[in-house]
């Protein structure tokens, strides 16, 4: 039976960050697993650094991608998802780190659940990837209309059972905040998402990353809404005031 844990990253300009990340995954305690890391373009040497890593470890369980133009992250992990290999779907960003147990733990989760869509708490880092105290607590299970009001489901958390799910409904929408808009879609569509309210992933927030950019997440978040859930005015301003009250807690 094929229990491989596909794990799609995509890497745009991470050089600095992008080794440390590697090692968080091979460091994870449950081994079945691949990482396909999906280099987007940049003009760093992301590419070369991860090549010069796989040489010097001879891990197979290490594959690069290589886009020759920034086709930005959607479809990079949209190519991660057509060549893996795995039964179950797992992202991390190239700059977050994984505790030793997040795979594990989480797939033991999700098979006491029956689950086809888990997600876990996290910790903000710095930039050095520290973490800073601050954990992030998840409910235990989010229907598409809790999900409307309550985006507390961080990329880096997020499994996918593709036995359960098929794997042409995992493809993310090529928009801003492409993640959110997958896990509603996944859930528009009859899936419910559930919670392990454990501390399993450090979430870097680099000092000018576009997370950081409020109101650039307030554009992001409110499009969702209009364009892609194709909601009403008042059905956004009502989803949007919580999703703001929440989003100021999760960083307070």
């Amino acid at each position: 039976m094929n229990e491989t844990v596909s794990i799609i990253v995509p890497v745009y300009n991470a050089e600095k960050y992008i080794v440390e990340t590697i090692e968080h995954v091979a460091a994870q305690t449950y081994g079945d697993w691949e990482l396909l890391l999906v280099v987007d373009g940049g003009g760093d040497a992301s590419g070369r650094v991860i090549r010069e890593y796989m040489e010097s470890r001879s891990e197979s369980r290490l594959r690069i991608l290589e886009n020759r133009e920034n086709m930005g992250a959607a479809r990079a992990r949209n190519r991660g998802l057509r060549e893996a290999a795995g039964r179950y779907i797992a992202y991390v960003d190239a700059d977050d780190l994984w505790m030793p147990d997040k795979l594990k733990e989480q797939l033991q989760f999700m098979r006491e659940r029956q689950a086809a869509f888990v997600f876990t708490g996290y910790e903000f880092a710095d930039e050095q990837g520290a973490g800073t105290g601050k954990v992030v607590h998840v409910p235990e299970r989010l229907s598409y209309r809790e999900a409307l009001k309550n985006t507390t489901i961080f990329t880096s958390t997020v499994m996918f059972d593709t036995q359960k799910i098929p794997r042409d409904l995992l493809e993310m929408p090529d928009i801003k905040s492409e993640d959110t808009a997958l896990w509603w879609k996944v859930l528009r569509n009859g899936y419910t998402a559930y919670g392990l309210d454990r501390n399993l992933v450090l979430y870097r927030r680099p000092a000018q990353s576009l997370s950081s950019n409020k109101l650039e997440a307030v554009r992001r978040i409110w499009n969702l809404y209009r364009r892609a859930e194709g909601l009403s005015v008042p059905a956004s301003a009502y989803n949007f005031f919580f999703w703001a009250w929440r989003a100021v807690k999760r960083r307070v």
